[in-house]
């Protein structure tokens, strides 16, 4: 179906399917655990194609290449899970691609990341790696190096950063390669021909150049001695226009958030944008790469954190600025881009979120997201000279037609008085009144929920709970105040306002007492345990997804990484660490706890999980833990999660006295 709208940009022609009939769900679990069918989504350089991420049986990923005109997707390169998993492709020109490839390996009984970057044409041929070459007198290299410019006037070179590492003994030989460290090439993705830029040097973690091949900003970190750990103050370093001499620009610190911290640097003003706080809340500056370094405020929101830059095309131009009140906000730098925006927004209704994702080279078309609380998300192409928006794929294809349920802002009360933010998802056709409730916290702990498609929040309002998704104190993006110390420093604070957010939904009539349920992922299955240790017997039932359950073991398990002492600083040390440990209290906890995990996660290792199942039990408190052989910390795999929301839901009916779903 097509329609003509009128909006303030003009005239804009939409290409988009006509709605789905409102269908019923066979296997709602089955609906909701699919993974998204695109993911990672690029335009190309003449706008014409897409390349993008989309899942296939099990952990396996694909990589596809599709005309936006409506061609048939062809598949480029394919990802079994088993160890690589793809993590994104982009194009260099309009025939050939990098993509970059992870894994989880083990060595021993020690579980670490890799990551691998190659180049490989649409039709899967001339696959080339674009690392350091291995050998036999070189150990493996854990990561490869990160894309520093796409070069828009080059079409098949880009400059990298590699990682190097050094061969060891030849033997008889003197010819051995020494080099050691973070450098940046230039590289030809045909021919593997690569030009050296800038010299690695074991220091370096990062680079930024103009986007058009010249590095004007480089970032070195110390190493705590002979441990190799890594201090928490990051040192950057720039270059004037007309120097190639590095000097001091300033320092980040990682552990408290301090100093500014680049984003991108914009060739035609000669100045860097980052981020730094202000009145106690990021803002946007911009630095001028000069002998001076002249610096202004671009943008500070009085009450919320400026979150992210927009850019666009392979100059990774920047249009916009992005924040989150309740929905996530751009305010435009370019008056085109905000009028466009406005007339998308007129003509996709009832879309929080309009993102430009991508842009050709001379940015005639567009990629564009809509998404909100009730849409998983569309993806268009919109042609600037002649206003046609042509839907092109949809982000989760099962729930095409499904009745979502909407989602609205709250605030409640703290017991201090404090007023907390969150979202509140009623079930579809519900009055709202009396229903069975699950207070489901975020993960991070420094993350936050937003007014968009939660495909967790979305599955138990479909089967009848009221969902309350708290932005606890510690969340990001409401200032540093707000964080308090973190998440865990300060656990009583936030598993405080969370069991707040609990007695609020009883208090207004929403939810029964005698049927709340608390859920939650990573930081949020801990918060969802030590509700229970807080205030045993608020909650009737506890699902907690690979959580953390003992602060002495997590600062244990930080320490065989490079940034471990970070962590441990992070934490802290004192009486919350034993005190916000909810394996060190199992006996507090009065509900019945499910417990789901992968065994190859190394946000929180699996042993979580296993002692918080075994402590339970050794007290006699109903526990089931489920794990999920070979995943990791996301369960990237639409059979798991579909099996994870069965089993949940069944587990949350019985603990809490509820019929199956009708």
């Amino acid at each position: 179906m097509k329609n003509l709208v009128l909006a303030s940009a003009g005239w804009i022609a939409l290409g988009i399917a006509a709605p789905a009939a409102a269908q019923q769900l066979d296997n709602p679990a089955e609906a909701f655990g699919q993974r998204p069918a695109v993911s990672a989504i690029a335009l190309s350089p003449s706008g014409s194609r897409v390349t993008y991420l989309g899942p296939g049986p099990g952990e396996e990923t694909r990589a596809y290449v599709a005309d936006v005109t409506g061609g048939r997707s062809s598949i480029v390169s394919v990802s079994d899970g088993d160890p690589m998993e793809l993590d994104w492709c982009r194009f260099v020109n309009e025939e050939r691609l990098v993509c970059s490839v992870s894994a989880l390996m083990r060595a021993e009984l020690q579980i670490y990341p890799v990551n691998r970057l190659f180049a490989i044409d649409d039709d899967s041929s001339d696959a080339r790696s674009l690392g350091q070459r291995d050998n036999i007198f070189r150990r493996n290299r854990q990561f490869e190096g990160s894309i520093v410019d796409w070069l828009p006037d080059d079409d098949d070179r880009i400059t990298m950063s590699r990682t190097y590492v050094p061969e060891q003994n030849r033997g008889a030989t003197r010819v051995v390669d020494n080099a050691e460290g973070l450098g940046v090439v230039l590289i030809d993705t045909r021919t593997g021909r690569t030009e050296r830029i800038e010299p690695p040097v074991r220091q370096n973690v990062r680079f930024l150049s103009d986007g058009y091949g010249t590095v004007r900003m480089k970032a070195t970190i110390s190493r705590r001695g002979a441990t190799g750990m890594a201090g928490e103050t990051i040192n950057y370093y720039y270059r004037t226009a007309d120097s190639d001499e590095w000097r001091e620009f300033g320092s980040y610190n990682m552990v408290d958030d301090t100093g500014f911290y680049p984003l991108v640097v914009d060739r035609a003003l000669n100045a860097v944008y980052g981020l730094e706080k202000h009145d106690g809340r990021d803002a946007l500056f911009r630095i001028t790469l000069n002998d001076t370094l002249d610096r202004e405020l671009i943008y500070a929101h009085p009450e919320v954190d400026v979150s992210r830059l927009l850019r666009l095309g392979r100059a990774q131009r920047v249009i916009g600025v992005g924040y989150s009140e309740d929905e996530n906000i751009v305010a435009y730098f370019d008056p085109e881009y905000e009028a466009l925006h406005e007339a998308l927004s007129n003509a996709l209704p009832g879309n929080p979120e309009i993102i430009f994702l991508d842009a050709s080279d001379d940015e005639s078309r567009l990629l564009v997201r809509a998404v909100g609380p009730t849409n998983p998300g569309r993806y268009y192409v919109f042609h600037k000279a002649t206003g046609a928006l042509n839907e092109i794929l949809l982000a989760r294809p099962a729930l095409e037609g499904v009745t979502l349920a909407e989602v609205r802002p709250v605030r409640y009360p703290a017991a201090d008085g404090t007023m907390i933010p969150g979202y509140l998802t009623l079930p579809p056709g519900s009055d709202g009144e009396n229903l069975p409730a699950i207070v489901l916290p975020h993960g991070g702990p420094e993350w936050r929920t937003f007014l968009s498609f939660d495909w967790l929040a979305q599955f138990f309002a479909h089967q009848g709970y009221a969902v309350l998704q708290p932005n606890f104190r510690g969340s990001y993006g409401y200032g540093e105040d707000w964080l308090v110390e973190n998440g865990f420093q300060s656990w009583a604070t936030a598993i405080g306002d969370v069991n707040d957010g609990a007695r609020w939904l009883v208090s207004e009539g929403i939810a029964n007492a005698d049927q709340l349920a608390a859920v939650g992922w990573s930081y949020g299955g801990y918060a969802a345990l030590q509700s229970g240790v807080l205030e045993p017997g608020l909650f009737k039932a506890i699902v907690a997804i690979a959580p953390v359950t003992d602060l002495p073991a997590l600062r244990q398990d930080a320490m065989a990484f490079f940034g471990g002492r970070n962590i441990a600083e992070y934490l802290g040390t004192g009486p919350h660490i034993l005190a916000g440990s909810p394996a060190r209290h199992a006996d507090r906890i009065n509900a019945p706890v499910l417990l789901f995990h992968g065994d190859q996660d190394i946000n929180v290792d699996i042993g979580h999980a296993r002692r918080m199942h075994d402590r339970l039990t050794d007290v006699g408190r109903p526990s089931e833990l489920i794990v999920f052989e070979g995943l990791n910390h996301y369960l990237t795999d639409s059979d798991a999660r579909t099996r994870m929301l069965e089993r949940s839901d069944a587990f949350l009916r019985a603990a809490l006295g509820l019929g199956n779903p009708s």
